[in-house]
């Protein structure tokens, strides 16, 4: 009898350390993972890279988008949609995979960075370019595409600037769809102008005519649904 009740109480013991050690596992993946969902936030906002931003007026010669450049030779552009969060250099990597999870510096983060298609030339001359951002809470990175998607704020939202090292473009924001990751014609930056332009027209959940010039998108996925996706339509029209 004695034998047993000292086994129980070991027994005892052993269940007391193993929760203990079980409460405090849970404790710390859940300090770690408040803490990597504030750096991911923190990654994913404009301030961390807007001392690069080129200036409008001669953007090669911008001493601060030159040193952008020579840290990632990927950057092709500087994006901003006025009255937003979204003001992010532009990479461009071997395959549509690269900066997914590997910021503009390179190194790995999982808001990853916004960049264009890799079958889309790198200086936006394309009939069609397509750009991806992720969906970061609070409107980093892309977050704020969605938005686009409420009339109000559609109608508030209508410009933007892409600067490249060659040439200025305002942005005529001009459609928003809501599509699925796997679209064969808007996820098709060879699809042609006109079948394009009709395509967008049909599927948009906001729309206004637009003028003519090169079509760029800008995409990022929905809490929604898996394989949803957000795209936010403008023409390239070059500043003279």
């Amino acid at each position: 009898m004695l034998l047993a009740a000292k086994l129980a109480r070991w027994g005892d013991r052993l269940l007391t350390l193993a929760a203990a050690l079980l409460l405090g596992g849970l404790a710390l993946f859940g300090a770690w993972s408040l803490w990597d969902i504030a750096a991911t936030r923190r990654a994913a906002l404009p301030e961390q890279t807007l001392r690069f931003k080129p200036l409008a007026a001669a953007p090669a010669d911008s001493p601060g988008f030159a040193e952008l450049r020579a840290l990632n030779p990927d950057v092709c552009g500087w994006l901003t949609l006025d009255g937003t969060r979204i003001d992010f250099p532009v990479v461009q990597g071997a395959d549509n995979m690269v900066y997914v999870n590997t910021d503009v510096y390179g190194d790995f983060s999982l808001s990853g960075a916004i960049f264009l298609d890799s079958r889309c030339p790198a200086d936006f001359t394309a009939p069609y370019s397509i750009v991806y951002g992720h969906h970061i809470e609070d409107g980093g990175m892309f977050g704020d595409i969605v938005q686009f998607t409420q009339s109000d704020y559609f109608a508030a939202h209508t410009t933007g600037t892409l600067i490249t090292d060659d040439i200025v473009y305002n942005i005529a924001l001009f459609a928003c769809v809501q599509a699925d990751a796997y679209d064969p014609v808007l996820y098709d930056p060879a699809q042609s102008p006109d079948a394009l332009l009709a395509y967008i027209k049909a599927h948009a959940v906001q729309y206004r005519t637009p003028g003519s010039g090169p079509v760029v998108a800008f995409s990022t996925c929905t809490e929604a649904a898996t394989n949803g996706r957000v795209l936010l339509f403008g023409q390239l029209l070059p500043q003279t």
